[in-house]
């Protein structure tokens, strides 16, 4: 049983959740989903959680742990139950928490290699390069260049997830409204852990922090405002349609994109086994704080930029600092809010409510700010000379993360106790979901967050200063000039360790603890790709012994060995993505928009690509009859 409570004044016992009337909610089928864990979309949302990172040692007991814990899972429906009667009662309290309304929720995912070990043997067999089957069997460990946990946030000093003997299996996560609640249930995980041979390796910690910096991480700044919404989750807003009804500027993203087994943002899905329906990949990292040394060189750069007039006489290291992170410590926005921190209407009431249209090269808010590196929104404009920005529907929504992130120790303090001075462990718990880790995490860390030069400019942008590698950033020294002013900003944010893991769903979980999952995942079959598909770079559709790319300028077919079978040929160099049309043609996308290369099959509307089990590739119309093929067939 989840462990869940309306718990009146004097009354110890456990009661039922109030259930939210499905009238209520009559289009947002995700809310009744008893299938899905209870944080992926709904969000445990608690100011007490800790996540214990273990080990099995014993495949039959680790067999009977899990089939007792799957029963006390949290599910989607009872989070977003929970979280509707709590924001009510929120709202009768005049912001307050409800005292008399608490919970404890419980979650698991499990690494590749806990998998191997649950089912005596590898869970998948096909497994491309670049593809999240790769990332997930690999651990963000052994690609460390790709997400830039390098120097000093090197795996080697990892406290979890790095060498083998601090492997890990699983991830059990607790989360609860109140402190007491928590230890309690910790006591009762780890008594049934060790009962059944499962050993911790690692426990972390996470708390809301208190009073002023509530809802703040420890640079100061307000966190997880620019959640994406879920379709079919969150009401759309019937006056402007694709985005959440309640949060201003929230745009809702399908739920393929968290959820495996649901249709991506116009894209072909990972090829994941049936097993994996309904699960999602969660991503674990440690990341360390150095408060005065983040706000120590904010001040240094603030007396360059002054020198340098880029700066005003009267700025502050806050105004720096709003610049590095997108928004001021209150969460307004620099777009909305340039001048001071206005954290009243109208400058904060809609603080994701945020338009970069007008602000492409990044005077306002620079280009390269937290706020537009993770999530570009509609001012991306990938080079000086691009004719249009990148559409967010279709392109740049197949990136989003669902983020889970909590702090971790006590505020620093440099007066205060030892807790909280300066050599304290502090920093963030930073938890995400995505259907894909190569195409969602790992691509924004990559590509965006530590590419210096995204997007490309004559001036190299810089990487991510506050989450990104020790870089030089190109400030811009004014609004209504091109000028820019070189600052250089190093690492104050440490990885101290990472997990990759897979979520699975209620179902699956108990299949696992009975034994019931097959290994090695699904048999290959065919991979049908339908019309009006985008064909992304560093994504692949495999068929085993077919694994179709868009590879620099060119699609390539390459086997299961990822020996190259066949290649489009094409000479122009101006390719900024793909797409198998409606009407059936293969063609590679420039700039525009506009059409570089084609197959040349088009005029069958309802065709599909086939990626084939036997190696071959080939379009096919709504009728059967294949129009082009490959010849790869091996």
């Amino acid at each position: 049983m989840v462990h869940s409570s309306t718990r009146p004044a004097g009354r110890p016992g456990t009661a039922d959740i109030p259930e939210q009337s499905t009238s209520e909610q009559p289009q947002l089928p995700l809310r009744q989903s008893t299938e899905i864990q209870g944080d992926v979309i709904a969000g445990f949302k608690k100011d007490h959680v800790q996540l214990i990172f273990a080990k099995f040692k014993d495949r039959r007991r680790a067999r009977t742990w899990l089939r007792r814990l799957s029963g006390r899972v949290a599910t989607t429906k009872d989070v977003a139950a929970f979280n509707t009667s709590f924001s009510r009662a929120r709202r009768y309290a005049a912001g307050e928490d409800p005292v008399d309304l608490a919970a404890v929720w419980r979650g698991v995912a499990f690494t590749y290699q806990g998998l191997t070990e649950l089912l005596d043997g590898a869970p998948l067999t096909d497994i491309p390069k670049g593809s999240t089957q790769e990332a997930f069997a690999q651990g963000p460990a052994r690609r460390k260049e790709i997400i830039g946990d390098i120097e000093d946030s090197d795996p080697a000093q990892w406290l979890f997830g790095g060498e083998e003997q601090h492997a890990i299996h699983l991830v059990l996560t607790l989360a609860a409204d109140r402190h007491t609640d928590l230890q309690a249930a910790l006591e009762e995980e780890r008594a049934w852990m060790a009962a059944q041979h499962v050993a911790i390796v690692f426990e972390q910690e996470g708390n809301t922090l208190k009073e002023g910096l509530r809802g703040h991480e420890h640079f100061g700044f307000k966190d997880g405002i620019s959640q994406p919404g879920v379709r079919d989750f969150d009401e759309e807003d019937p006056g402007r349609p694709d985005y959440h009804r309640t949060k201003p500027g929230t745009r809702l993203i399908t739920p393929g994109e968290f959820v495996v087994g649901m249709a991506p943002d116009h894209r072909y899905p990972a090829g994941l086994p049936r097993w994996m329906r309904n699960g999602s990949f969660q991503v674990v990292r440690r990341l360390a704080q150095d408060v005065p040394g983040w706000w120590g060189q904010i001040e240094e750069n603030l007396k360059v930029l002054q020198e340098a007039g880029a700066a005003p006489e009267e700025a502050t290291k806050e105004w720096v600092a709003a610049r590095l992170v997108g928004r001021w410590p209150s969460g307004a926005p620099v777009a909305k809010c340039p001048d001071a921190d206005v954290a009243a209407p109208p400058c904060a009431d809609s603080d994701n409510d945020i338009s970069f249209a007008d602000d492409l090269d990044g005077r306002t808010t620079p280009l390269f700010s937290h706020l537009r590196k993770t999530n570009p929104r509609d001012g991306l404009l990938p080079r000086r000379d691009s004719p249009t920005v990148v559409e967010e529907d279709g392109m740049l929504d197949g990136r989003r993360l669902m983020r889970r992130s909590i702090p971790y120790g006590r505020p620093y303090d440099p007066q205060g106790t030892p807790g909280q001075r300066a050599d304290a462990p502090r920093g963030l718990v930073f938890i995400c979901y995505q259907s894909d880790i190569a195409a969602q995490f790992e691509f924004v860390q990559s590509t965006w967050v530590n590419a210096d030069n995204f997007p490309e400019r004559r001036d190299a942008v810089g990487r991510d200063p506050l989450i990104g590698r020790d870089t030089d950033v190109s400030f811009p020294a004014s609004s209504d000039t091109t000028t820019t002013c070189p600052l250089r900003f190093e690492r104050f944010v440490r990885t101290e360790g990472a997990v990759y893991a897979f979520t699975p769903s209620l179902t699956a979980l108990r299949e696992l603890a009975e034994g019931r999952v097959p290994v090695g995942g699904d048999p290959p079959s065919d991979q049908v790709v339908p019309g009006d598909t985008a064909l992304r770079r560093l994504e692949v559709i495999s068929a085993y012994k077919a694994r179709f790319r868009l590879e620099g300028n060119n699609y390539v077919i390459r086997d299961e060995n990822e020996d190259r079978l066949w290649t489009s040929d094409n000479t122009n160099p101006a390719v900024a993505g793909g797409t198998f049309t409606e009407d059936g043609d293969l063609v590679l996308n420039g700039p525009r928009g506009e059409v570089v290369w084609s197959l040349g099959t088009g005029g069958h509307p309802g065709a599909t690509l086939v990626v084939g089990v036997d190696g071959d590739v080939s379009i096919r119309t709504a009728e059967g009859e294949t129009v082009w093929h490959s010849d790869t067939a091996h």
